[in-house]
């Protein structure tokens, strides 16, 4: 997998900067020189108004003489750093300040059109060719009895104003190079709190498709990557679990599998080659058929289960009364309760106790805890199974006075295959998937079902179904 984020990231952000400087070199450095030549003009344009409109004025009424004039012309240049001259509708040259007063020699500007800068109050020339490089240029008339009698001319050198910008350009310059250095840090930000943990996060996943279900994602963070890594954690700890069950599960069809088939497969040999008289026939017929029904009875519990997760359990719910279930169901472990000498007290609330739920399915569910109770029971012990009502739910209770379970062991009393270390030698015919059927069952009637257990005391199972607002009427079979 090529790994180009981060890479992206970076031409980006290159991208960005460079386009940032050809903005500042270009737009910029245009933008600031044409502000700095719009104010500079404004500016020498006031002065120029109001010199026309008081010393030159003075000067063409004859008030002040020209080197009077020019005196005042050099402390306006000094002043503006700007050339100033009075020119005469002809172009002549009346006053400069770069140049001394000389009437004997007129100067005039070849060509000169005020005209020129119609439109605009400045231009930028070498203003018809007085200069070697361009100049800022305005013109104010001077009025004298509503007649143009000449103009005050104002020359400011553009090379000033392009070391102006030069300057304002390498202070954007230095705050662009600021801003780009500050930004590192929204990069360093990305790098530390969202590329490096998304980069675990694709190592864990590689690992995970890898097969290492047990890698630890190193990520401690407490928002959406942090969240994401979590998840993907707990993910993979429920894969693990759930293929730790798997080969679990298979371990345990194979042992169960296999022993009764061994000692089938024994029986028969045995039989065939004479080591087995055939006196002795009817005996080990019997303990094959036996073995036969454990594994029939072992492959339907896997495939009840198996449908159980894998199309969800169709139940046929009616109404029907719990009690009655339970009268009928105990009185089938009669002949094992008078094997073992237990009885099995029954305390039921009321005559009746209508619910709500599939009859075949509870009946299923009562068997296999009552058959539990009766097996893991000591001799001469008594199995309770009670019957409460709560909150619109009955809550039925088998409880016995046995072996009981190890406290590490109770979480996974539900589990596929499961058998405790206490169980293993008094259930030698069980297939270890009655409780999962019987969980699998009450839930899917969205109920729960409990265990409370204490070793070398007892076990209780407890299981709600909900509460029949109708009296149920008698069920036909309840075989």
């Amino acid at each position: 997998m090529k790994r180009t984020l981060y890479i992206k990231l970076l031409i980006a952000y290159l991208i960005f900067a460079i386009f940032g400087f050809i903005i500042v070199a270009t737009f910029m450095q245009q933008m600031t020189l044409n502000q700095l030549r719009k104010n500079k003009a404004e500016e020498l344009y006031r002065t120029a108004s109001w010199l026309s409109e008081n010393d030159a004025l003075m000067l063409y009424k004859n008030e002040i003489s020209l080197n009077s004039m020019k005196i005042l012309l050099d402390d306006s240049s000094a002043m503006q750093q700007a050339r100033i001259q009075i020119l005469n509708p002809s172009g002549l040259v009346v006053v400069d300040s770069d140049m001394p007063v000389d009437v004997d020699n007129p100067v005039t500007i070849e060509g000169f059109d005020i005209t020129a800068l119609s439109g605009s109050f400045y231009s930028v020339s070498t203003f018809y060719h007085q200069f070697e490089t361009e100049h800022l240029s305005v013109a104010a008339p001077i009025t004298l009895g509503y007649a143009v009698r000449g103009y005050v001319v104002m020359h400011y050198d553009m090379t000033h104003l392009q070391d102006a910008a030069d300057h304002l350009l390498d202070i954007d310059y230095i705050m662009l190079i600021i801003l780009f250095l500050l930004s590192l840090i929204i990069l360093i930000f990305f790098t530390e709190l969202v590329y490096i943990p998304l980069r675990r996060i694709i190592d864990a996943t590689e690992q995970y498709a890898a097969g290492n279900l047990h890698y630890e994602i190193n990520v401690e963070s407490d928002d959406e990557i942090g969240y994401l890594a979590a998840s993907l954690a707990y993910m993979a700890q429920e894969l693990a679990r759930g293929e730790d069950n798997q080969k679990h599960i298979v371990a345990n069809v194979s042992h169960d599998f296999r022993s009764p088939l061994t000692s089938i497969n024994g029986f028969l040999k045995a039989m065939q080659d004479g080591t087995i008289p055939p006196e002795m026939y009817p005996k080990y017929i019997d303990i094959v058929l036996n073995e036969t029904d454990r594994l029939i009875k072992l492959t339907n519990n896997l495939l009840t289960l198996n449908n159980l997760n894998t199309q969800g359990m169709l139940l046929e719910k009616t109404d029907f009364d719990i009690n009655m279930v339970i009268r009928h169901t105990a009185a089938t472990f009669e002949g094992s309760c008078r094997e073992k000498k237990i009885a099995i007290e029954l305390s039921l609330t009321g005559d009746t106790l209508p619910v709500t739920a599939d009859l075949t399915r509870i009946q299923q569910v009562l068997y296999n805890l009552i058959d539990n109770a009766v097996k893991f029971s000591h001799k001469n012990s008594v199995v309770k199974v009670e019957t409460t009502e709560k909150h619109n739910k009955v809550f039925v209770s088998v409880k016995d006075s046995g072996i009981g379970i190890p406290k590490d062991s109770v979480p996974y009393v539900f589990d596929r295959f499961y058998k405790s270390d206490l169980s293993r030698g008094k259930d030698k015919k069980g297939t270890g998937l009655g409780l999962s059927i019987t969980r699998e069952i009450i839930r899917a009637h969205g109920e729960n079902i409990n265990v409370i257990s204490t070793e070398g005391v007892g076990t209780e199972f407890i299981f709600s179904l909900p509460l029949c607002e109708t009296e149920p009427d008698e069920p036909e079979d309840l075989d």
